[in-house]
């Protein structure tokens, strides 16, 4: 009996210290929240880091994309980003006013002005007032006049907006102690994520060159993820299998056994489908959804991984010397994380998952498939449908 007691206090005592523990971090997080910002150090021009992930994002378009993506066209896609207050336009002379949002047509914006006693790299670059929060040239693609361009937050500007949305979903208690940098961090903390996530937003607009039809409907049926069956279960469960199959497949060595996989994924798909009474709206939602954000999820992955196995390539001087920037050295490491939030992805509505699903099915027609990139942007034309064919031709 005696024993026991012992055993009981020990524990007790346990529970104690760790309850003391995750007290103090709680403290110590909750300290640490008041030090965050609520809005960008600098609006009314672009800092110094910014403009050194503005010209690595030049550098890798002209010196890495093609190794991966050779037909890409000859271009060098510009960039607008932006803060609460101001949007700034990099890499295009006497810009025509405003942009275009695609494929609406919609124009936004007004004259963009030459930035006063700043440069980039030597060079004019451009801004404008954003008097309404709500009217930004959001984190896609548009149009400035004919010239297709990407568009993004500035990098501080999305950590404030990361900070700030987050809060407003939490209880309010949580939202005291949640450890929001350690989250960011996670995220988008290292200067290559954000790079990458300028890369897909450049790529959208590769796609709206390229295949402007085919990128119209993709962004368009949009419409339909509030009709499509989040909640079904047949659907639920055969997505959870689907990507089942395609991480078995992409941590396989066997060609064999891996164009046996994506045969089963092919079917396992198709199966899930007839369950689930999908119309053919539907899974041209999922297909055009997996083409237009699995391609460009794909890219921005891709990208980094190329830079670091390139041996003739070096980063611009500016972000070298950044303390966040890692020479692309942690790409692996992020790709493994991304493959682990697929599974994740799939259990959340909305069309996050297309990212994830499109992005592993570009990834397993590297595997088999070499020449799937010539095809992928003619019309009709899916990563699926190129899998397919693959199980045809077994």
């Amino acid at each position: 009996m005696e024993k026991l007691k012992k055993t009981v206090r020990i524990i007790l005592k346990g529970f104690f210290w760790i309850a003391m523990v995750m007290l103090f971090l709680l403290t110590v997080s909750a300290l640490y929240n008041q030090t965050l910002r609520s809005s960008s150090s600098v609006t009314q021009r672009l800092t110094e880091p910014q403009k050194a992930y503005i010209a690595e994002y030049f550098n890798l378009q002209d010196k890495v994309i093609k190794e991966f993506w050779p037909d890409l066209e000859e271009t060098r896609i510009p960039v607008i980003v932006y803060n609460e207050e101001f949007a700034f336009l990099v890499g295009l002379e006497t810009p025509e006013a405003g942009w275009i949002r695609v494929p609406s047509g919609l124009h936004r914006g007004n004259e963009w002005i030459e930035m006063d006693g700043d440069h980039f790299q030597g060079n004019t670059y451009y801004y404008q007032s954003l008097p309404d929060p709500d009217t930004t040239p959001e984190n896609f693609t548009v149009k400035v006049g004919s010239v297709w361009v990407s568009t993004l937050q500035t990098r501080e500007f999305a950590e404030v907006s990361f900070y700030s949305g987050f809060k407003k979903e939490l209880p309010p208690l949580i939202r005291q102690v949640f450890p929001y940098k350690l989250f960011w961090n996670l995220v988008m903390g290292e200067a290559e994520s954000y790079l990458a996530a300028l890369i897909h937003e450049a790529f959208h607009a590769h796609q709206g060159m390229l295949s402007n039809k085919k990128f119209s409907r993709a962004e368009s049926i949009t419409e339909q993820s509030d009709h499509y069956p989040w909640d079904n279960d047949e659907n639920k469960v055969g997505w959870e299998s689907e990507v089942d199959i395609l991480l078995k497949a992409y941590e396989s060595d066997s060609d064999a056994e891996i164009k046996g996989y994506i045969s089963e994924y092919i079917y396992q798909r198709e199966e899930r489908r007839k369950a689930a009474d999908l119309s053919d709206e539907q899974i041209e939602y999922e297909k055009n959804r997996e083409w237009l954000e699995g391609l460009a999820k794909y890219t921005e992955l891709k990208i980094g991984m190329v830079a670091d196995e390139l041996p003739s390539y070096e980063p611009v001087e500016e972000i070298a010397h950044l303390s966040d920037f890692r020479n692309y050295s942690n790409r692996e490491s992020y790709l493994r994380n991304q493959l682990q939030e697929t599974e994740r992805a799939i259990n959340r509505r909305g069309d996050n998952r297309f990212y994830y699903t499109g992005m592993l099915q570009a990834i397993m027609l590297d595997r088999v498939y070499p020449d799937w990139k010539r095809k992928i942007f003619n019309d009709g034309i899916f990563p699926e449908d190129l899998l397919r064919e693959v199980v045809l031709e077994s």
